[in-house]
């Protein structure tokens, strides 16, 4: 059973509110979930509606059944110093270092540094246990860079081929990797049932799969209902005048005669029809591509009022239906 939960996906499908809704789901019935934002951008605050998330784990909701969910905002600076004092044992010298912005500089012209970091904080706390031989937390969430950047991201050691080959760093990019690589992580991705979606979705999978990165599912995200079946859909698509008219008729809305009120609202029904006809096809064909890609695949309902605490916590109830536990 995986317990890094690697949440990546294109811009605007809405991996960080399916990675919050994944941690709640994670925490219920007592369990304790992990939450890491590795990208500076304080999404994970906005959707708890709680104030900006320091370098510390903290804790920002209750999950049903009374569990935990913390949160981390993890700053390869604040990263960086902890990295000088667990090996060099610096801990003034790394502060002094700051102060003259030597880590800001460091983590800047050594982008490979910067992602071994990020992943390294978040894999310590996979592997984190307490003095009773348990672990810290039974699952840690990472909303992690988007599809085009996440294999990179994640492949920390071609990041630091060109840093180190040997010594600390280099040892540290292998103790990432082998939780990185290993049963205990599943990237999963989040998509809409649109084209460029799914298109970046394949490819992200497709890449992770060449370099040997663990898969996990495919999260379809705002999906929404079914409005017509698909003989009405059928019906909508062709543009059977008469039997629409037939049907408005029916219900009352007026005689079927024309000029009639049943006729006049023919025409722009049958267009907002063909419109959710098209829709209905696209989503189809979408989710068969999604489908051969031969992963698990969860859908999550598009909440058409945004997406507020109560909204999370409505994901996650619905994630929590569907996941493995």
């Amino acid at each position: 059973m995986s317990r890094l939960h690697v949440v990546s996906g294109k811009g605007g499908t809405g991996k960080t509110t399916v990675a919050a809704a994944l941690a709640l789901a994670l925490a219920t019935d007592g369990r304790r979930t992990l939450l890491v934002e590795v990208e500076g951008r304080q999404g994970i605050a906005q959707l708890f509606e709680t104030e900006a998330l320091p370098y510390e784990e903290r804790k920002i909701a209750r999950a049903p059944g009374g569990g935990e969910v913390h949160a981390l905002a993890i700053d390869p600076e604040f990263a960086l110093l902890d990295y000088l004092h667990m090996f060099y044992k610096m801990g003034s010298a790394g502060r002094a270092l700051k102060k003259l912005g030597a880590i800001d500089f460091a983590t800047t012209i050594a982008p490979g540094l910067r992602d071994v970091l990020l992943t390294g904080k978040a894999c310590e706390a996979v592997r984190r246990k307490r003095k009773d031989g348990r672990f810290v937390y039974d699952s840690v969430v990472m909303d992690a860079p988007p599809t085009g950047r996440i294999t990179r991201f994640l492949n920390v050691n071609h990041e630091v081929a060109g840093l180190a080959r040997t010594g600390p760093i280099h040892n540290q990019a292998q103790a990432v990797m082998r939780v990185l690589k290993s049963p205990e992580t599943a990237v999963h991705m989040v998509t809409l049932l649109e084209e460029m979606p799914v298109q970046e979705t394949a490819d992200g999978i497709g890449e992770l799969r060449t370099d040997g990165l663990p898969t996990g599912g495919v999260i379809i995200n705002m999906v929404r209902p079914a409005v017509l079946d698909h003989a009405a859909v059928d019906t909508a698509a062709n543009g059977q005048r008469a039997a629409v008219a037939k049907a408005l008729s029916q219900a009352g809305l007026g005689g079927a005669r024309r000029g009639g009120l049943a006729e006049r609202l023919v025409d722009p029904l049958l267009a907002q029809a063909r419109e959710h006809a098209e829709r209905v096809a696209l989503e189809r064909t979408q989710r068969a591509e999604l489908t051969d890609l031969g992963l698990p695949m969860y859908e999550l309902e598009l909440l058409t009022d945004g997406i507020d605490l109560a909204g999370l916590y409505r994901l996650a109830a619905d994630l929590r239906k569907q996941w493995p536990m």
